[in-house]
C-alpha cells in the first residue's frame, strides 16, 4: 500500500464526540497492551523480583521461556484486557473533557497539554488501579504448583482484605504515578507530533503518528518511572501499605536505602523498549479509529 494511502488527517474535528474519543480510545489501548504485555512482564518482573533472582532483563526474559514456556510472558494479559474498554475509554476520554476544562480553544500549548494529560491521569487512576493489581499479581507468580488464576487472585484479594485494602491498594501510588506519566505521555506526543506538522502538513503518514506516540511513550516511562517500582512493590505485597499516604515516600526511601538509585530504575530498560511500539501503536490506533468514526458514522 503506497504511503499516500497511509495518512490520517488529524486535523479532521478537533472536538470530537466523547463517544468517539471513548471509542477510539479502546481500540488504542488494546492495541498497547497485545504489542506491548511481553516486556512489561519482564519489567514488572525486574522489579518486584528478590535480589539476586535474576542477573537483568535478559535473564528474565530466559529463565522465563525456559521454565515457563512463551505464553508466561503474557500473564496477566487477561486483566487490562477485560478493563481495556473502561480504561483506555476513561483516559481519552478524561483528556477529552481536561483539554476543554484548561482552554476554551482546541488549539493547546504543550505546557497546558501536560495539565490536561495529569488531569487525565489522577481520573484515570481509579481504574487503572484494580487492573494493574490483578496484573502484576498475575506476573508475580513463577510457575510453581501453587499458581493462581485470575479469579481465584481477585476472589482471594476481596475475601481477604475487602474492597479498599485489597481491590484497590496502591491507588495513591497509581494517582502519584499517572500524574506526571500522562503529563509526559501527552505532552511528548503532541510536542513531537507539531514539530512533524511544520514539516508534512495537517495529514500526517501512519509512520508520522507511530513516531510521535514512541516518544510520548519514552516521556511517560522517564517522568514516573521510580514511582511505579513503588506502586508494584506495594500491589504485591502481602499485606497493605501502613500510614496512610506517606506510603510512598517511605517506600521511595525504603528503596534507595535498600538498593541506591539503581533500585528506583529496576526494569527501566524494557520499559521503555517496550513504550516505543506500545505506545505507538496507541496513539496510531487512536488516531485512525477516530477519524474512521467521525467520516463514517454520526456519533
Amino acid at each position: 500500500m503506497k504511503d499516500s494511502q497511509l495518512r490520517v488527517n488529524v486535523e479532521i474535528d478537533r472536538h470530537p464526540s466523547l463517544t468517539v474519543e471513548l471509542l477510539s480510545g479502546s481500540v488504542g489501548g488494546a492495541a498497547q497492551v497485545l504489542i506491548g504485555q511481553p516486556l512489561d512482564t519482564i519489567k514488572t518482573r525486574a522489579q518486584i523480583a528478590p535480589m539476586g533472582m535474576f542477573r537483568g532483563p535478559m535473564d528474565i526474559l530466559v529463565q522465563t521461556l525456559r521454565k515457563e514456556g512463551f505464553f508466561a510472558l503474557y500473564k496477566g494479559m487477561a486483566s487490562p484486557l477485560i478493563g481495556i474498554a473502561g480504561v483506555n475509554s476513561l483516559l481519552f476520554g478524561a483528556y477529552s473533557v481536561s483539554r476543554r476544562i484548561v482552554s476554551p480553544f482546541p488549539e493547546l500549548s504543550i505546557a497546558q497539554t501536560a495539565l490536561a494529560g495529569s488531569m487525565a491521569g489522577a481520573v484515570n487512576s481509579i481504574l487503572a488501579s484494580p487492573v494493574e493489581l490483578f496484573k502484576i499479581r498475575m506476573q508475580g507468580q513463577y510457575g510453581t504448583v501453587g499458581n493462581k488464576s485470575l479469579g481465584r487472585v481477585a476472589a482471594d484479594m476481596w475475601r481477604e482484605w475487602g474492597f479498599r485494602r485489597g481491590v484497590m491498594r496502591g491507588f495513591w501510588a497509581t494517582v502519584a504515578r499517572e500524574v506526571p506519566a500522562y503529563a509526559g505521555f501527552y505532552s511528548g506526543y503532541e510536542y513531537t507530533r507539531r514539530k512533524f506538522k511544520t514539516s508534512f502538513g495537517t495529514k500526517l503518514s501512519v509512520w508520522v503518528l507511530l513516531a510521535s506516540g514512541s516518544c510520548g511513550g519514552i516521556a511517560y516511562w522517564l517522568a514516573c518511572y521510580p514511582l511505579d517500582v513503588v506502586k508494584s512493590r506495594v500491589q504485591l505485597a502481602e499485606k497493605p501499605p501502613s500510614g496512610g499516604l506517606g506510603y510512598v515516600v517511605r517506600d521511595l526511601g525504603l528503596i534507595f536505602r535498600e538498593q541506591g538509585i539503581r533500585g528506583w530504575y529496576r526494569g527501566l530498560t524494557p520499559s521503555l523498549i517496550r513504550s516505543i511500539p506500545a505506545a505507538a501503536s496507541t496513539f496510531a490506533a487512536f488516531e485512525t479509529t477516530r477519524e474512521f468514526l467521525q467520516k463514517h458514522t454520526s456519533l
